[in-house]
């Protein structure tokens, strides 16, 4: 063990496959006890699992060793990241939040060699972390406005609730882009559309609390627009009536601190996915468009710039 442990890794791993070939028990029991003991490079995991591949071995003597190269009950990388993503949706950290967030990117990128298919994920699971995310978002909107004094026709919030807002929707848009990515995230259209509090208490906010909401509908436009969600013509409707006018009002508000958001593609996306729904529709949401951009001027989404021919592709189909 003395002389293994001066030459090193590399060399007990040389010993240990004459010892396999030469069938000596004892110097094969002595390069795995001490094996087991320190810590391996990649090359040199890989090379020591193709020796006890290849090689039969006392299974009490290899027990430890073998348990750090699979794990001794079913897993999957798919089934850690998913509980890595529950846990960052928990962190208080936010630094640590943002670096944990980047390192489940890079494993879940198409080169990456962790995930490789996207039904690896279990979607369930990762829809019930946006669930928890959700209901927490909702009960922060509903403290917030308790707190409210009574009468008062727009709501503030302290610090500290404003943060735990913006954590959660941070944490929602995150979900968001990984189930676009992976081509999961029609679900959460529909989830959207149906959150009746949030779009109801949204008008009572400050706008520098609501438009965080508007962020999260913001990114659903933006794939549905570019044909990254696949949507029923009922879902895209849906969002539409659930979160069209509240993404209007608070356009200006985005404009000013995008956080990430791309405006110009935005207003792109929302005027393709608009061409997406019915002609009646369009015309309806048009016009609340349009009531809007009187009242906000450039605090708003324009027509020319964002919804590129949309007002001359809508009045070409109105009967003459």
């Amino acid at each position: 063990m003395r002389r293994l442990s001066r030459a090193g890794v590399a060399r007990a791993i040389a010993v240990l496959e004459v010892s396999f070939s030469l069938m000596f028990d004892r110097g094969v029991t002595n390069c795995l006890k001490y094996l087991e003991a320190v810590p391996w490079s990649e090359p040199e995991e890989e090379r020591i699992k193709s020796l006890l591949s290849q090689y039969p071995c006392n299974k009490t003597v290899s027990q430890d060793l073998l348990a750090r190269l699979q794990p001794q009950e079913p897993s999957s990388s798919a089934e850690l990241v998913v509980e890595l993503m529950d846990s960052i949706t928990k962190g208080t950290n936010n630094n640590a939040r943002k670096d944990l967030r980047t390192l489940v990117d890079g494993i879940l990128s198409r080169t990456s060699i962790y995930i490789k298919s996207d039904k690896e994920l279990d979607m369930m699971n990762i829809y019930s972390i946006c669930h928890t995310c959700l209901n927490c978002l909702v009960e922060l909107f509903g403290e917030a406005s308790d707190l409210g004094p009574s009468g008062q026709t727009t709501i503030s919030v302290g610090k500290g609730p404003h943060e735990r807002i913006c954590k959660q929707v941070e944490n929602l848009t995150w979900l968001l882009q990984i189930l676009i990515d992976r081509q999961m995230g029609e679900e959460f259209v529909d989830l959207w559309a149906s959150q009746n509090t949030l779009s109801t208490m949204h008008e009572r906010f400050s706008p520098m609390v609501r438009y965080e909401l508007s962020r999260i509908s913001a990114t659903i436009f933006i794939a549905m627009g570019s044909g990254k969600l696949h949507c029923t013509s009922t879902s895209r409707l849906g969002i539409f009536e659930a979160w069209f006018r509240p993404l209007l009002v608070d356009f200006g508000w985005l404009r000013r601190c995008p956080k990430g958001l791309n405006m110009a593609t935005l207003e792109d996306g929302i005027g393709q996915a608009l061409l997406t729904l019915t002609l009646k529709h369009q015309q309806v949401l048009f016009m609340e468009w349009f009531e809007t951009f009187s009242g906000q001027g450039r605090e708003c989404p324009k027509s020319d710039e964002g919804f590129p021919g949309l007002v001359e592709t809508i009045i070409r189909k109105i009967p003459r």
